[in-house]
This record gives C-alpha cells, sequence and structure tokens, in this order.
C-alpha cells in the first residue's frame, strides 16, 4: 500500500502541538523525544486530580482508562493486550524477560555486536552466575548484520537469540523479522531490544516471530520518562520466572498458596505512577492517530538529507552503514570531541548526545571509537533544521 507522505501543513500542526520545537532544535530523540503537548497536559491534570482528591480515589475514577493502555499498546505492535506489562523503562523489560529465563552450564546465548550496555551487563551477568557462553555475531564490512554467521553460530545447546533493532550509537536496522525465521525454524527462544525502534519503524511482533521484546516510553515513542513496556507472547508466559510478587502478580491466594494471573500483567508491579502510564497512553495514541508508515517514510527521508549534508562538510565522518538506515545519525568531527562538538552545539540551542564507548560496547570497541556524536531526527524535525546544524557544524569544522 502507497504511504502518503506527512505535509508541510501537517509537520506544522504537529510542531505548533509540541512546545519544545518553538525555541531548539532538538536532534536527541534517541535519548528522549520531545513530548507532545497533549502528553504533557494529561499528566498534569491527572496530578492536579489526584493533589485534590487523593490518589486511590483518582485512580479508581480513571481505572477503565488507564487499563486502555495495554489495549493501545498492543494495536501499535500487533500484539494481545494480555501480552503486554507495563514497566518502568527498557532495560527494566529486559531484566525481566532475561533473568526470567533458566540457564545451564554451558548453554549459548547468541547476540548481536550492537547490543546496549545494559544488556551487555545482563548477558556478562549470566555468564558469571550460570556458566552460559555468549556469541557475539559482527556485522559484515557494510555494516549489515550476516543472517548467515547466525545460523552457523546455532548448535544443540543454543537457547537463546537476543538482538537490538536499532542499537543506540549507529544507525542501522537490524533484519529482526528474518532472525526471527530463523529462531523458529531451530525452536530458540527470540528477545528483541526494541528500545529505539517503536514509534520510528513499523514494529510487528507477529511479523518479527520474536517472543519478547523491550520498549521504553521516552524515546521515539514521545512519551514520558519512567514508562515503558514489555512484550511476552502468551504460549511462553508460564515458561518465564516470576521475579517479584504483589497484588498485581497474582489471581488469587491463601494462607497455603496463590495462583499466578494467567496474562503478561504477572511481570508488572502494582504500584506505579497512573499520571505516567496515561501519558504513555496518550503518545501511543497520538502516534497512532498520525499512522507510523508515515513516520518512518519521514524519518528516513530526514536522516538520509541529513547524512548526505554532513558527508558533503569537510572534517566530518558519519559512522552509519548498512542497507537500511534509520533516524539515528552518528559522526565525528576532525579535532573536535564529541563532548565539545555537543557542548557548542549547545550554545545555539541545538540538542544533540553522545555515543560513548562503553554504550554498545562490542561495536565501538571493534570499531575502535572512543565516543562519537549522536544526532537523532524524529517526524516533527525539519529541513531546515537540518540545514541549521549543518551550517553551525561547517563553521566548527
Amino acid at each position: 500500500m502507497e504511504v502518503k507522505p506527512l505535509t508541510t501543513e501537517e509537520i506544522r500542526l504537529i510542531r505548533s502541538e509540541t512546545a519544545g520545537t518553538l525555541g531548539r532544535i532538538h536532534f536527541n530523540n534517541a535519548g528522549a523525544s520531545l513530548p507532545p503537548d497533549v502528553v504533557v497536559q494529561t499528566m498534569v491534570d491527572f496530578l492536579r486530580e489526584e493533589a485534590l482528591l487523593g490518589g486511590y480515589e483518582i485512580e479508581a475514577k480513571y481505572r477503565a482508562q488507564l487499563d486502555h493502555t495495554h489495549e493501545l499498546i498492543a494495536q501499535l505492535v500487533n500484539a494481545n493486550r494480555n501480552e503486554i506489562a507495563l514497566v518502568e523503562n527498557a532495560s527494566a523489560a529486559w531484566d525481566i524477560a532475561f533473568n526470567g529465563l533458566t540457564f545451564q552450564p554451558g548453554d549459548e546465548l547468541i547476540v548481536s555486536e550492537m547490543e546496549y550496555i545494559s544488556n551487555i551487563l545482563g548477558l556478562l551477568n549470566a555468564q558469571k552466575q550460570y556458566s552460559v557462553v555468549i556469541k557475539v555475531i559482527s556485522n559484515d564490512a557494510a555494516g549489515n548484520f550476516p543472517l548467515t554467521e547466525l545460523e552457523a553460530a546455532i548448535t544443540d545447546r543454543t537457547r537463546l537469540i537476543a538482538v537490538t533493532h536499532i542499537p543506540s550509537t549507529a544507525g542501522n536496522v537490524l533484519p529482526v523479522a528474518a532472525i526471527g525465521e530463523i529462531a523458529r525454524k531451530h525452536n530458540i527462544l527470540y528477545l528483541l531490544d526494541a528500545c529505539q525502534s517503536v514509534g520510528q519503524v513499523p514494529v510487528d511482533v507477529q511479523a518479527i516471530g520474536c517472543d519478547m521484546m523491550a520498549v521504553t516510553g521516552r524515546k521515539y515513542l514521545r512519551g514520558p520518562r519512567g514508562s515503558g513496556f514489555l512484550y511476552v507472547r502468551r504460549e511462553i508466559q508460564d515458561t518465564l520466572k516470576v521475579l517479584f510478587f504483589d497484588g498485581r502478580t497474582i489471581s488469587s491466594v491463601n494462607q497455603q498458596d496463590f495462583v499466578v494471573r494467567a496474562d503478561a500483567r504477572r511481570f508488572e508491579w502494582y504500584e506505579k505512577n497512573p499520571a505516567i502510564v496515561l501519558g504513555l497512553q496518550k503518545a501511543v495514541e497520538y502516534l497512532l492517530n498520525i499512522g507510523i508508515d508515515r513516520v518512518w517514510q519521514r524519518v528516513q527521508h530526514l536522516s538520509t538529507l541529513f547524512r548526505q549534508r554532513l558527508q558533503a562538510i569537510e572534517g566530518i565522518e558519519v559512522h552509519d552503514q548498512g542497507d537500511v538506515l534509520g533516524g539515528i545519525v552518528t559522526f565525528s568531527a576532525t579535532g573536535m570531541t564529541a563532548k565539545d562538538v555537543r557542548a557548542k552545539l549547545a550554545t545555539k540551542n541545538i540538542n544533540v548526545h553522545l555515543g560513548l564507548a562503553n554504550s554498545t560496547l562490542y561495536y565501538m570497541n571493534r570499531k575502535g571509537l572512543d565516543g562519537i556524536v549522536r544526532a537523532s531526527i524524529h517526524y516533527y524535525n525539519t529541513e531546515e533544521e537540518i540545514d541549521r546544524v549543518c551550517q553551525e557544524l561547517a563553521g566548527m569544522a
């Protein structure tokens, strides 16, 4: 189906509904996007009611609306609402899924070189605790994830394939559906870190074939900090250990035993911030109203344009490689540290961020990079903003 591009008028409206776009250029969407005004206002209104009338009382008033959050998230990623658990962030989601698995000495875990530091720490901890074997698949010379190497690495001891859809410090997009086909073919569990992808790329858990998926709210979803979700395919929920228990975890309890509830909410804490839940809901609703296919089309257009403009600046080296590139654009400036570039752009009301050496340890070590500038584009950014940033960088270089 043909995707209808976002029009100039639509972009103008979206920016008018995003207060943060008025005073600065925000190219740090991979850190935390600017939220739509409706997200902020929804949380403020809820907190005001909570302060006036009481926390439990207002939560009860909004119970049905709060519960609808699972439904909207499921709609976004083509899951069932009973496969969604609300958590604080993607690292919490990944940890709940990964640490819910049972490992034996010699079990093999296959990962990509693009894994984030939090995931690497979880892997290393499992290596220490259970003597598992970590196999890292590096990208090929063109920057693409090599599916043949993945399949060749699988043995009868392979327990898990865990990859990151879009890495924190590079622009490439991994072929997660093709990876899912290999995982299903060999009957191996598949954990996907979609922290940077949900909100900029169409993500369909049925098409991808992942068993578990970790997502945050603050990045490309444009939701509040402290929000995120975990997807766990219904058929494997009972195979994951429940790591903590409270009233949300169980369906019944007596003095001798309890019964764990029969959906993914067994992985949620009961106590959470309802204002943040409603803010996340509004962010997902806002995205659904625009259409994720249209968002992805614009992100690709803007990031491609940005890389082309950067490559034309003497002294700027763009690091992104791969057949499919997303909204995270990484580069270095000759004679300047990434920290210095970020600081100088900040004086011009331009937000970018750093890709630190340990952020994606395997990748950065192999590439010999000790730090890069990460400028991450979203659909509400503009061609004019790209021109302005490139002018500033040209002046520095």
